[in-house]
């Protein structure tokens, strides 16, 4: 999600909830502690020099189960961030500790923003000499089984 949509979406919801993977909500008194641009200047395993921007948010919880962030109060969170960092609109990467600090992709299901599993990737996978997994259909394993598994066939 894009920094444009979440204040799209916090424009139109009563309450701000997080809702983690595993289904279950960041505690209703978290804190956004850091709001940034993170930029990412790095190399691939193939030499290829790259770049990324991503829009940060930290959640935070403690001991201050009075506290309750209004969307309204995050619009404004985002709006001064804006103003003094300069942040554009880009991907949102959301810190949330768990075991340790983890990193999400942020996505909304009409009521909740879903923090979403983020994974790695080979960046140059065409250079590094490993195959790329061949998707092969479920319906078609059983074609090929049945027709090599025929009397005569030669498979067993």
């Amino acid at each position: 999600m894009k920094l444009s949509q979440l204040k799209q979406h916090l424009n139109g919801v009563q309450e701000v909830n997080f809702e983690l993977p595993n289904g279950t909500l960041v505690p209703q008194h978290f804190h956004v502690t850091e709001v940034g641009q993170i930029h990412k200047h790095f190399i691939d395993c193939g030499g290829t020099v790259r770049q990324e921007k991503t829009v940060n948010f930290q959640l935070w919880e403690a001991g201050d189960f009075d506290h309750r962030l209004a969307p309204k109060k995050l619009n404004d969170i985002i709006a001064l961030s804006e103003k003094v960092l300069g942040i554009e609109d880009g991907e949102i990467e959301v810190e949330y500790q768990s075991g340790t600090i983890g990193k999400y992709g942020l996505d909304f299901n009409g009521s909740n923003f879903l923090l979403t599993n983020k994974q790695t990737a080979c960046l140059a996978s065409d250079q590094c000499g490993i195959p790329e997994k061949k998707k092969v259909m479920l319906a078609e394993l059983g074609e090929q089984k049945q027709a090599c598994c025929t009397p005569g066939g030669g498979c067993c």
